[in-house]
């Protein structure tokens, strides 16, 4: 009797992406937690940025957010390569946002407000990319997650994160930074709060 080769459903494929996908997801909230700690560690020696700050704690968010309504991508018939490596590449986008917020060192520069001033267009880089990827994810999980979750609000929240970003790179204000970092943590939370409350 010969063995028939088990050929993995849609479901366990989904599986296997998704651990892949908490891995590099792991390796993003370990860089960020671990930075923030660097704060206690060090108090004399490395100083909190507002700004800094609040985007670490929207990228922390955001990836939270991310983890949670990639489970609408359960109910997907059927995978390819190609949806299976941009995946990865989305989840790879946290990382190097990540390691951007905080790097190995920063002696170079006067304190984490020196950094990230001088790299903030790298920063606004990656994260205008993953905006971008949101929207082509979005795309991946079909209309009948789109009318489930979004109506006229998704496309105002992505417009005025992608108008946001793209004007950070321009802009070199401080006080912009600073107040598109709050405004987008506040939109995020009240994003999160409003529609993704219960996973359906």
């Amino acid at each position: 009797m010969n063995d028939v080769p088990h050929i993995p459903d849609a479901h366990e494929t989904f599986v296997h992406i998704r651990i892949f996908i908490g891995m590099i997801l792991g390796i993003a909230v370990s860089r960020l937690v671990t930075g923030l700690t660097r704060f206690i560690q060090h108090p004399g020696q490395e100083k909190p940025y507002f700004t800094h700050i609040v985007w670490v704690a929207f990228v922390l968010l955001f990836i939270a957010h991310f983890w949670w309504f990639e489970f609408a991508l359960f109910k997907k018939q059927s995978w390819g390569f190609g949806t299976y490596f941009f995946l990865l590449v989305y989840a790879g986008i946290f990382a190097v946002i990540a390691a951007l917020l905080f790097p190995d060192r920063i002696d170079e520069y006067k304190g984490f407000r020196g950094y990230f001033l001088a790299r903030r267009r790298w920063f606004y880089s990656a994260l205008l990319f993953l905006f971008v990827a949101d929207l082509v994810d979005t795309l991946l999980k079909g209309p009948e997650y789109y009318a489930l979750y979004y109506n006229w609000d998704y496309p105002l929240r992505q417009g005025f994160f992608i108008l946001g970003t793209g004007t950070a790179l321009i802009v070199e204000s401080e006080t912009y930074q600073k107040v598109l970092a709050a405004l987008m943590l506040l939109f995020q939370v009240i994003w999160i709060v409003g529609l993704f409350e219960i996973l359906r």
